[in-house]
C-alpha cells in the first residue's frame, strides 16, 4: 500500500488545511501542463491519489487503521453505491455529474458600444464606421488552442470523462458524487502544447474597424443589433452579437422634438411689418420661407415634411421655424427721423400702454366657455 502521507510530503498527524495546502503546492509543481517531464503525469496521479483519500476522513480513517480506503465502495446498497444508480432506479435519469465533458467550444459574449453621430444622418441615415477592441478566432490555431501540428491528449485524470468521483457519507450510506476534474478543467482533454499566440485560449484581441448601416430616424439612445458581430468564443467557438448605441450629437441651429425639428430665425422689425421673403438653410438645402405683411414676435411658420424621417413609420415629421422680430438699437438721426414721422402718421407720437383683452388669454377662454360670450 501507498504512503500517502510520504507522498503528499506531510506528518501523519497534519491538519486538513496542511494536506490542502501540500497538494495544491505539488499539483502545480507536478501538473502535466507545466511540467513536461516524463514521470510529471505518473507523480501527478500519485499525490492525486493520496490527495483524494486524506482529504476524506473516513478514506483517511481507514487507511490509517491498515485498511484499503476504497474497499466496500461497490459492496451493496448501503456502502459504496453510486448516485447514479439511485437516480436509475428511481427516475430512470442519470446523476447531474454523469453528464460527460463539457465542450472546449463555447459562444463569446455580446457586446455594447457607443457611436456618435450628426443630426443629419439621424434623419436621412447613413453609413458610419466603427473600430472596435474584439476577441477574433486565432489565425495561429485556427481557434483549436494547440500548436500547429500538436493536439489534444486524454486527460490522465479524469480518463476523458471531464469529471471525478468521490465518495461521501449520507443517510442514506456512503454516496458516490461527481465534481469538475481540475487537471481538465472538465473538458476531458488536455492540450499538450498550448498555442503560442493564444494560449491555449483559441482567440487572440485585436482592433478592426466595421462599417455598419444607420437606419434614418434613430435617436439617442437607439440600439442597433448586429448579429455574429460580437466577441468570439473561447475555443473558437462562435461570436456572440454587438449592440451599437447611438448617441446624437447636438446641432447648431436645429433641435429635435420627436420626428419634427425647431429653429429659430430672427426677422427685422421691417421685414416683419411689410412681408418678405427670407432663404433658409435646411438640413435638405436652401428654402424659402414667406412672411406674411403684420408678422408679430414669437409666432411660427411650419413647413411640412422637412423634419426627422420617422424610424418605424412612413413620411417624415416637420420642420417648426420660430420668428424673433428683432427691434433696432442704434438708429442714426435719419433712420429716428424716419421712425418718428411714421409714429406721427400712425398715430403713435404720445403712445399710451393698453391692457391686452383678457379673452385672447387662457382666462378669457375660460370665461367663454362658462358664459358662452
Amino acid at each position: 500500500m501507498n504512503d500517502y502521507y510520504a507522498d503528499l510530503g506531510v506528518s501523519r498527524d497534519a491538519t486538513q488545511e496542511e494536506i490542502k495546502r501540500a497538494y495544491r503546492r505539488l499539483a502545480r509543481k507536478l501538473h502535466p501542463d507545466v511540467n513536461p517531464g516524463p514521470d510529471a503525469e505518473a507523480e501527478f496521479k500519485r499525490v492525486s491519489q493520496a490527495y483524494d483519500v486524506l482529504s476524506d476522513p473516513e478514506k483517511r480513517a481507514a487507511y490509517d487503521r491498515g485498511q484499503d480506503p476504497y474497499a466496500g465502495a461497490a459492496s451493496g446498497f448501503g456502502q459504496g453505491f453510486s448516485f447514479s444508480d439511485i437516480m436509475d432506479a428511481f427516475f430512470g435519469g442519470t446523476a447531474a455529474g454523469s453528464r460527460g465533458p463539457r465542450s472546449r467550444t463555447q459562444r463569446g459574449q455580446d457586446a455594447l458600444v457607443q457611436l456618435d453621430i450628426d443630426l443629419a444622418t439621424a434623419v436621412f441615415g447613413g453609413q458610419e464606421t466603427l473600430t472596435i477592441d474584439t476577441a477574433v478566432r486565432c489565425a495561429t490555431c485556427d481557434g483549436s488552442g494547440a500548436q500547429p501540428g500538436t493536439g489534444m491528449r486524454t486527460c490522465g485524470i479524469c480518463g476523458g470523462r471531464g469529471q471525478v468521483q468521490q465518495v461521501q457519507r449520507s443517510f442514506l450510506g456512503q454516496v458516490m458524487t461527481s465534481r469538475t476534474c481540475s487537471a481538465c478543467r472538465g473538458y476531458g482533454e488536455v492540450i499538450e502544447h498550448p498555442c503560442f499566440n493564444c494560449s491555449g485560449d483559441g482567440r487572440v484581441r485585436t482592433r478592426r474597424e466595421l462599417t455598419i448601416k444607420v437606419p434614418a430616424g434613430v435617436d439617442t439612445g437607439t440600439r442597433i443589433q448586429l448579429r455574429g458581430e460580437g466577441e468570439v468564443g473561447p475555443g473558437g467557438g462562435p461570436p456572440g452579437d454587438l449592440y451599437v448605441e447611438v448617441v446624437v450629437r447636438p446641432h447648431e441651429t436645429f433641435r429635435r422634438r420627436g420626428d419634427d425639428l425647431h429653429c429659430t430665425i430672427e426677422v427685422p422689425m421691417t421685414a416683419a411689418a411689410l412681408g418678405a421673403t427670407l432663404t433658409l438653410e435646411t438640413l435638405d438645402g436652401p428654402v424659402e420661407v414667406d412672411l406674411p405683411p403684420g408678422t408679430q414676435p414669437h409666432e411660427t411658420i411650419t413647413l411640412p415634411g422637412l423634419g426627422v424621417t420617422r424610424l418605424r413609420g412612413t413620411g417624415r415629421g416637420d420642420l417648426v421655424v420660430h420668428l424673433d422680430v428683432t427691434v433696432p438699437t442704434k438708429l442714426d438721426d435719419r433712420q429716428r427721423e424716419l421712425l418718428q414721422e411714421l409714429a406721427e402718421l400712425r398715430g403713435e407720437a404720445r403712445p399710451e400702454g393698453r391692457l391686452a383683452p383678457a379673452h385672447g388669454g387662457i382666462f378669457g377662454k375660460l370665461k367663454e366657455a362658462f358664459t358662452g360670450r
